[in-house]
């Protein structure tokens, strides 16, 4: 580690540190060997170098971390810093002296450790940042309910394999489960299973991976475990018929008196595909409806963007803003965010008859939707804000922005839908006292095209004159068909595997046939 430049350290010096595209280091210029290391996440950590075994030109050089600032003072770790320095001069190892002892650590006192120092993405573009709040949150307590019960009091140099296996053995039967009353409307539920078994694993094994990077133990006995480690994903998505069910209940439970906000919400969710809590946290700063557009400033994969379709923006358009929130949906009392959904769920979903059915189920919806009519995966993930297609949305701010216009293809589909114009299973259109005016139905299909051409020409009709066209893939198939029967046309797009597809005046006029033909009917 090189050394910076020297500047007696102060609270105020420490708070104005800034993070750097590498983390660098502060050294004291009043004590020796004392500095602050900051982290490319903006994490401060104070540290102490010295020479190990009394000192002199061939005694080995150690690092010991003293602990975060905030937590921890300058002046507390000045003087720790100190001790330290003062200890090394004497003939002793700080940092040798610390790692035997923690070899002899508990796994309990592991876990503590690891909530104060080990609390950062392993992997991924997130690598180095501290875990969000919640998350950390949720993982200490996955750690204190199940790992601490079962292998909290063993040595942590004396865990292997079998005792991992049997760990995880012992939370898919439920061994660690409870359900316990502790104090006025408050609980703590803990659950077994497969899943939790699977979930407190990568837990565990996120835990050693940090003992071993720290020399406190020499292997992660988690690596060798032989357990079922991958997800049972989950494939259930809502057919639109199901949605259209979906909207139904949401349409009775709202002229029941159901709290509107929850009900929004869950329209929300089934348009745009976003996940429950950014849409229940959303704010009107990341609301950019004259582009058509989320900007998230903080989703699960960081800032992040995403496309509305039209449905989902003229509902937010309908929404009415509170005075002193930014919230779009804020809490009936308090200063946070709607978080009423929870209770109104399980109506919604017990009204529409779809046991089982989660908020992430509508995620899934608007992927198979989008999937299964043929949009391609690197539009679906825009609108879905996967992180490893998030370079797609480099482009979310053109004017013609093609991850906007498959939302919209996708959300007039759902919104079609959630509306009710959906045909049941059974075959007869299911008619609705008062529905949704969320879009104009397109012209009916002529015999001659497939549904597949017909939706591309009638994207392709809905363009305003003075632009330059869809941009869509080169070989996409209906487009490719359009041409051929002379309804479309493509001129080169920016690269050889995009087009810029625009409708002919023989593919108006089919079209204005078929709505002439609708109107008189």
């Amino acid at each position: 580690m090189a050394k910076q430049s020297e500047v007696k350290l102060t609270k105020t010096v420490v708070d104005a540190a800034e993070p750097r595209a590498k983390r660098y280091v502060l050294w004291d210029s009043d004590t020796k060997g004392f500095g602050v290391r900051i982290g490319v996440s903006g994490v401060k950590t104070f540290i102490v170098k010295y020479l190990a075994e009394g000192g002199g030109r061939s005694a080995p050089q150690r690092f010991f971390t003293i602990g975060q600032f905030g937590p921890l003072t300058v002046e507390l770790a000045r003087k720790r810093a100190k001790e330290i320095v003062a200890s090394a001069l004497m003939g002793k190892d700080p940092v040798s002296e610390r790692n035997a002892k923690r070899k002899e650590m508990r796994m309990s006192a592991l876990i503590d450790l690891y909530e104060a120092e080990g609390c950062f993405i392993q992997r991924g573009k997130r690598q180095g940042q501290p875990m969000k709040p919640l998350t950390k949150q949720y993982t200490i307590a996955r750690l204190r309910h199940h790992v601490v019960p079962l292998l909290g009091s063993k040595r942590v140099t004396e865990i292997g394999a079998a005792d991992i296996e049997r760990f995880f053995r012992d939370v898919e039967a439920g061994k660690t489960a409870k359900n316990e009353k502790t104090g006025p409307r408050t609980r703590i539920i803990v659950k077994g299973g497969n899943g939790a078994a699977r979930k407190v694993f990568r837990d565990l094994s996120a835990v050693f991976s940090f003992a071993k990077r720290h020399e406190i133990v020499a292997a992660n006995p988690c690596e060798k475990a032989v357990v079922n480690k991958s997800d049972n994903k989950r494939t259930r998505f809502l057919t639109l018929e199901e949605v259209s069910r979906l909207g139904a209940a949401c349409d009775a439970l709202e002229a029941e008196g159901v709290n509107i906000k929850a009900l929004n919400i869950t329209r929300l969710w089934v348009l745009t595909g976003c996940r429950r809590n950014e849409i229940a946290e959303l704010k009107w700063d990341e609301v950019d409806l004259e582009n058509a557009l989320l900007v998230l400033d903080d989703s699960k994969t960081g800032k992040s963007i995403r496309p509305l379709c039209l449905a989902a923006a003229t509902l937010l358009k309908g929404v009415e803003k509170v005075d002193d929130t930014d919230y779009v949906f804020p809490a009936d009392e308090g200063d946070s965010y709607f978080q009423g959904t929870k209770n109104i769920w399980p109506k919604i979903v017990k009204k529409a008859e779809l046991p089982g059915v989660t908020p992430h189920t509508l995620r899934h919806t608007v992927g198979a939707t989008a999937t299964s009519n043929g949009e391609a995966l690197a539009l679906t993930g825009a609108i879905l804000g996967h992180a490893n297609l998030r370079s797609t949305m480099i482009y979310a701010h053109v004017q013609h922005d093609p991850s906007v216009k498959a939302a919209n293809r996708v959300g007039r589909r759902i919104a079609s839908a959630l509306a009710g114009e959906v045909k049941p299973v059974c075959g007869k259109r299911r008619k609705r006292a008062d529905p949704i005016p969320i879009m104009k139905a397109a012209p009916e299909r002529p015999a001659l095209l497939p549904d597949a051409e017909w939706d591309a020409l009638t994207e392709l009709a809905m363009l305003p004159a003075g632009e330059t066209g869809f941009l869509a893939s080169a070989s996409d198939p209906a487009f490719l068909m359009l041409a051929k029967r002379s309804f479309a046309e493509c001129q080169p797009g920016p690269n050889g595997a995009l087009a810029w597809w625009r409708i002919t005046s023989v593919g108006k006029i089919l079209i204005d046939t078929q709505a002439e033909r609708r109107a008189a009917a």
